[in-house]
């Protein structure tokens, strides 16, 4: 997690938030964690202080992967309350007492890391972990907190739901994964290869795409594995470049969400439009210089045009395999724009 809110509302209370803040961070559970209580008792107790704990949690719920509350649970379920929305977006929420004997994940147990933060709560404290969510319960597989811990989105989210309900009742649930898979295939999973028969009704699929659907109701869940190459003439408008990079990801039936970055030329590291495509998509961009893009081996279209202005022929697809990807949609050039899309190598773990 990259960052966890504690709140502790008693003296004890702040002194375990604050013993397991420090611990989360050494650990390497979350990269930074703070802690808050009552103005009253903030100074006495070394934390931040909050005046309202409404206030303190809309903040925060918005701003951290996690909240803690060191209180009864319907301290947390009355603060929590107005701003539960979604469970793929919604952070974890956990509470535990102030002697740490009972850690109770409230919010986001899987997709969010509830329950899995809980048991470490617990783990320190001596506590228990008091995982109520069926999948746990059950010794089941959970799909949906496999599919975060792996970095793979849920594009159907009523099919994750239906995958657990499957496992639950003893149905069988086919996998079909384009990516080799390490480790052995869950409990109640029959792996179904491509062109085979489905098995069952429900099943799950591993793709960079959406369109292929082996099961007659199919979670597809997808990783961060293709790299946007782009090039573009100075000066295009955002609302182009958005344009054309949509179309090429629709005509490889290619959702958003399976994009790990966008890689251009170093030239155009003060390009607008590729700028804020990166920042309104959350996209890290990498940019090459062009003896580094020349030096990507392949056969590659080419531009005089372009090789004379930038030094290289082909920016789009050298960009999108510069770090080993293999292409798999060549360049598409309209409107000023050429974008083309590698697709980098994922093991799916067990």
């Amino acid at each position: 997690m990259r960052k966890i809110a504690f709140a502790g509302f008693t003296r004890v209370g702040c002194d375990l938030a604050r013993l397991l803040a420090r611990t989360v961070e050494s650990r390497g559970f979350a990269d930074e964690a703070s802690v808050s209580g009552p103005a009253r008792l903030s100074r006495d107790a070394g934390v931040e202080p909050f005046e309202s704990l409404a206030a303190w949690t809309k903040e925060n719920f918005a701003a951290c992967d996690a909240l803690v509350f060191v209180s009864a649970c319907g301290i947390a379920v009355r603060a929590i309350a107005p701003l539960v929305s979604d469970k793929l977006t919604d952070p974890a929420v956990v509470t535990l007492d102030e002697r740490g004997a009972f850690c109770v994940p409230l919010l986001s147990g899987h997709v969010g890391g509830a329950n899995d933060l809980a048991r470490f709560l617990a783990c320190e404290t001596g506590g228990c972990a008091v995982v109520s969510t069926a999948t746990d319960v059950n010794g089941v597989f959970a799909i949906d907190e496999w599919a975060v811990r792996e970095g793979f989105s849920i594009i159907e989210r009523v099919r994750a739901k239906e995958v657990a309900a499957a496992l639950l009742e003893g149905e069988p649930v086919g996998f079909s994964s384009v990516f080799p898979l390490a480790g052995v295939l869950p409990a109640g999973f029959v792996a179904v290869s491509e062109g085979a028969c489905a098995v069952g009704d429900v099943g799950v699929r591993l793709d960079w795409r959406t369109g292929d659907r082996p099961f007659p109701r199919t979670l597809h869940l997808v990783p961060r594995c293709i790299t946007l190459g782009v090039g573009c003439r100075r000066g295009v408008s955002f609302d182009v470049l958005r344009n054309e990079v949509e179309r090429a990801l629709r005509k490889v039936g290619c959702p958003q969400a399976a994009l790990a970055g966008i890689a251009t030329i170093d030239v155009k590291r003060d390009e607008p439009a590729i700028r804020d495509l990166a920042a309104r998509w959350a996209l890290d961009i990498s940019y090459f210089s062009s003896d580094e893009l020349n030096s990507v081996p392949g056969a590659f279209s080419s531009s005089d045009f372009v090789k004379c202005s930038v030094g290289v022929g082909n920016v789009c697809e050298r960009a999108a395999t510069a770090r080993g990807e293999s292409l798999v949609l060549a360049k598409q050039a309209d409107r000023g724009c050429t974008v083309a899309l590698g697709l980098k190598r994922v093991t799916a773990t067990f």
